[in-house]
């Protein structure tokens, strides 16, 4: 009587012991995958922390930057996508890059700065600087179909840069943002896309200011077939060596020349300022 005792004190114990321990395998398998969840989405932010060059100290303002509205779920509000950081970073970069042509550029006037200004804060610009930081693959859309997923990415990539700028100065403050403006447009500063002035006008205007007369353009030769001519055209000015250009036709020569005469003189105005 009292074996049997024991043995239904045992398999009462085992059956308590039982539960438990099946218990206690099962919440660690959930821990880990919360874990490997979390840690995916951790691995994911420091990628494009380390392209954009800026730890967030509270990454949300990176996950807004870069969602568009069509990503949102219903119920939450279009200010959780980047339009309101965009709003913000398109203003600190107008601040920053106004200061950096400032100090690029001593020797430049309102107007000058004015255009220089408005090429480096483009959308197309931001476009370009977002491409260079791979942002394209992190924009967070909706479900909108393959053909209009690469259409949406392209059209608000400049949109999405301002964002991250945006972004950068709630985070890190102006300095932050200023740094990361500085890594990026630099370069572009000093190398504009795309003719700021007609050289020929800033010639003109460098003459005058000089006390000279209008330049003078005269074709030097002209060679090629009827159909696809080229030019060769000079530029003259009192006390200057005459500068060469060539062209599909006389106004590109003219141009080319004027564009040479102006690095040469080392004229303000021009693509390098």
């Amino acid at each position: 009587m009292k074996d049997e005792a024991k043995d239904i004190a045992t398999q009462s114990i085992e059956a308590q012991a039982g539960p438990e321990r099946g218990a206690a395998t099962k919440p660690p398998a959930k821990k880990k995958r919360a874990r490997s969840s979390k840690a995916k989405g951790t691995d994911a932010n420091a990628a494009v922390e380390a392209r954009i060059g800026h730890s967030f100290a509270d990454p949300n303002l990176l996950m807004q930057a870069i969602t568009h509205v069509s990503a949102l779920k219903s119920g939450r509000k279009r200010g959780d996508s980047y339009q309101r950081l965009e709003f913000l970073g398109d203003h600190v970069l107008g601040l920053v890059v106004s200061d950096m042509l400032y100090r690029a550029f001593p020797n430049a006037d309102e107007g000058e700065l004015s255009k220089r200004l408005a090429e480096l804060v483009r959308k197309e610009s931001c476009a370009d600087v977002a491409k260079s930081l791979g942002l394209v693959d992190d924009i967070k859309l909706g479900s909108v179909g393959p053909s209009a997923d690469a259409r949406l990415r392209k059209s608000v990539l400049g949109d999405i840069c301002e964002a991250v700028i945006g972004a950068i100065y709630l985070d890190g403050g102006h300095a932050a943002a200023a740094e990361f403006v500085k890594r990026n447009w630099t370069e572009r500063m000093h190398k504009p896309r795309r003719p700021l002035r007609d050289p020929k006008t800033v010639l003109q205007e460098w003459a005058q200011g000089k006390g000279l007369p209008t330049p003078v353009y005269r074709e030097v030769e002209r060679t090629g077939p009827h159909h696809d001519p080229q030019f060769r055209v000079a530029v003259d000015l009192p006390g200057l060596a005459p500068a060469e250009g060539v062209g599909g036709s006389k106004r590109a020569a003219e141009k080319v020349a004027a564009s040479v005469m102006i690095e040469r003189e080392g004229v303000g105005g021009g693509n390098d300022g």
